[in-house]
């Protein structure tokens, strides 16, 4: 069988910036199994597979480990590929995933992630990421990521990560957000992922789903922008919808062709 594959940078306007997501179209599902493979093969953050219908995508994501509940990165990848690549006509695409319908607009190069908004609340920080920390934070809230929050971008900057420690805690689909006010931004942030392949996440949507609430509250602002802080670097548009955030982005196309499977 042969399927096409594309790689797109995604949150960024320059190739190897932002986030890298493979996007592969299928005509039907492929075996779990088959589908967590090629995520493995593929060796990037994400591999979304999609599944184009008359008015709607089928969607779902897989890190090399596990299949996800919710990506932004690979979501915007994946609408850039069915507008850009494969010339899909209207200027709004509705996705069906795991997290339900998530739609996405473009306009002037920009895709605009339709998510649902995951306000974060106070929480304990378990000692195995307390200890996996250079820096210890300000406050400690939770979601299904951990909001780690600090007083400065200068320490998000010089935040590191004992994976020894780290990878003792096992978080499901969940991460460890670190965030603080931005210099040139409003907020930035870094995402950590215990017991995955890929520790650091160079841009991370969903994790957005938390931040947006949480800083549009915290700074009193409906619209921010922010910056992921990974070596890569990304740049999110975000705005406070109440029960849903807007996600907003550019991307690139890296490569396009194609694998076997058999």
């Amino acid at each position: 069988m042969k399927l096409d594959l594309y790689q797109i940078d995604a949150f960024t306007d320059q190739i190897f910036g932002g986030n890298p997501a493979c996007v592969v179209p299928l005509k039907e599902w492929l075996p779990d199994e088959l589908l967590l493979q090629i995520a493995k093969e593929n060796a990037v953050a994400e591999t979304a597979f999609i599944i184009l219908e008359k008015d709607r995508v089928l969607l779902r994501w897989f890190t090399p480990d596990i299949e996800m509940d919710l990506c932004g990165h690979a979501t915007l990848a994946s609408a850039h590929c069915i507008k850009s690549i494969l010339n899909y006509p209207l200027d709004s695409i509705l996705f069906e995933t795991m997290s339900g319908k998530l739609k996405v607009t473009i306009s002037n190069r920009y895709y605009h992630l339709d998510f649902p908004s995951r306000m974060p609340a106070p929480a304990q920080l378990p000692k195995t990421i307390e200890s996996a920390l250079n820096l210890q934070p300000k406050e400690v809230h939770q979601s299904r990521d951990y909001v780690l929050v600090y007083e400065h971008q200068n320490d998000i900057e010089h935040i590191s990560v004992d994976r020894n420690q780290f990878d003792q805690i096992n978080l499901g689909t969940g991460g460890v957000i670190v965030t603080a006010p931005g210099t040139n931004s409003d907020f930035v942030s870094r995402f950590f992922t215990p017991q995955a392949t890929i520790l650091e996440d160079p841009v991370t949507g969903s994790a957005h789903c938390s931040l947006i609430p949480f800083w549009s509250k915290r700074l009193g602002k409906n619209e921010m922008h922010a910056l992921q802080l990974s070596e890569r670097g990304g740049e999110i548009g975000c705005k406070d919808l109440g029960d849903r955030v807007i996600i907003s982005g550019t991307a690139r196309t890296y490569s396009a062709g194609h694998f076997w499977v058999e």
